[in-house]
């Protein structure tokens, strides 16, 4: 079977859409890879403060789902 062939839409090079690899539908491997060395040059180290607060807020979402999940319907 073939795979799409779809059009970049940074570069405008064509390439194959295959199954089970990251990236947009839209963008070609090699863009997909450039913007997520991109993305993580530009978030640095975190510190202590950022840290922590992103702990909290998984810890509050975590809470919800099984909150919502496993709540009695009265």
């Amino acid at each position: 079977m073939a795979l799409p062939k779809k059009i970049c839409a940074l570069c405008e090079e064509e390439f194959e859409l295959k199954p089970d690899k990251p990236g947009f539908a839209n963008h070609c491997p090699t863009c997909t890879a450039f913007e997520m060395e991109e993305a993580a040059a530009s978030q640095g180290p975190k510190d202590a403060d950022q840290i922590r607060y992103e702990a909290e807020v998984n810890e509050a979402r975590r809470a919800s789902m099984k909150n919502l999940l496993y709540r009695k319907d009265s």
